[in-house]
C-alpha cells in the first residue's frame, strides 16, 4: 500500500536524522519512551528493528511486553503505570520517543512526558504529527481532525474509526509544541519540519541538555 511505502520513508529518513545529529555510539545507553507490544506495522518499534546496540536500549511501557520480548530479546523492558518514570534523573544518555506524545493525554498528562523525559535522559529525540497536516494518520481521514476537539470526537464517534475519539489521541501544532516545551522549561531545541509534497507531515524535536 502506498500508505506503508511514505510511512516507511518517512520514519527511515527520522532514523537517519537521528543518527547524523546524535551519533550514537556502543557505549551510549537510550531510552525508548512508548514501545508497541503488538505491531500492526512493518514500520512499527522501529528503533529495536534497526539500531546496531539493542542490548543498550531500553524500552519504557505501559502494556505488556510479552510479545515485544520474544522479538527483541536484547531489549531490556520496563512497565510503568504512565506517570513517574522509575528511573534516576540523567540516566540515559539519549531519549527516544516515535509519535507517542500526542496519545498520552491531554495538555497536562503531554506536559508530564516533556518533564519526565527531560529529566531522565540527557539529551532526546522526539516526534509527533503535525495537527494541520491535511490528511491525520491514525484514522488517514482528511480535515476532521482540524475541528475543535469535542467537535471532531462527536463526529467520529459515528464511524468505524470511533477507536480515535477520547484521549486516544491530542494532536499538536508547532505553537503548541513550543507553548509546552517552554513549560516544561525546555530552551535548548531544534524542531525539524517533515514534509510531504510541501505539506509538513510531522515533527522531529531534538532537544539539548
Amino acid at each position: 500500500m502506498i500508505s506503508n511505502y511514505i510511512s516507511r520513508k518517512n520514519r527511515t529518513r527520522k532514523y537517519e536524522l537521528f543518527l547524523k545529529v546524535f551519533k550514537p555510539t556502543a557505549e551510549n545507553s537510550i531510552l525508548d519512551v512508548g514501545f508497541n507490544n503488538e505491531e500492526h506495522s512493518p514500520v512499527d518499534n522501529f528503533l529495536e528493528r534497526n539500531y546496531p546496540h539493542p542490548q543498550n536500549i531500553t524500552a519504557l511501557g505501559v502494556d505488556a511486553d510479552n510479545l515485544f520480548k520474544q522479538r527483541y530479546p536484547m531489549v531490556k523492558t520496563v512497565i510503568y503505570e504512565g506517570n513517574q518514570y522509575p528511573f534516576r534523573d540523567k540516566r540515559f544518555d539519549i531519549g527516544w520517543s516515535n509519535a507517542v506524545i500526542e496519545h498520552v493525554g491531554n495538555e497536562n498528562s503531554q506536559l508530564l512526558f516533556l518533564l519526565e523525559i527531560s529529566r531522565t535522559c540527557q539529551r532526546i529525540y522526539l516526534t509527533t504529527p503535525n495537527r494541520y497536516f491535511p490528511i491525520e494518520l491514525h484514522t488517514r481521514i482528511p480535515f476532521l481532525h482540524w475541528l475543535p476537539k469535542n467537535l471532531f470526537d462527536y463526529i467520529i464517534g459515528f464511524t468505524p474509526k470511533k477507536w480515535a475519539k477520547g484521549d486516544y489521541m491530542h494532536l499538536l501544532s508547532i505553537k503548541q509544541i513550543k507553548n509546552l516545551l517552554k513549560d516544561a522549561g525546555i530552551t535548548d531545541y531544534t524542531i525539524h519540519r517533515n514534509k510531504l509534497f510541501g505539506f509538513t507531515m510531522d515533527f522531529s524535536i531534538i532537544i539539548n541538555q
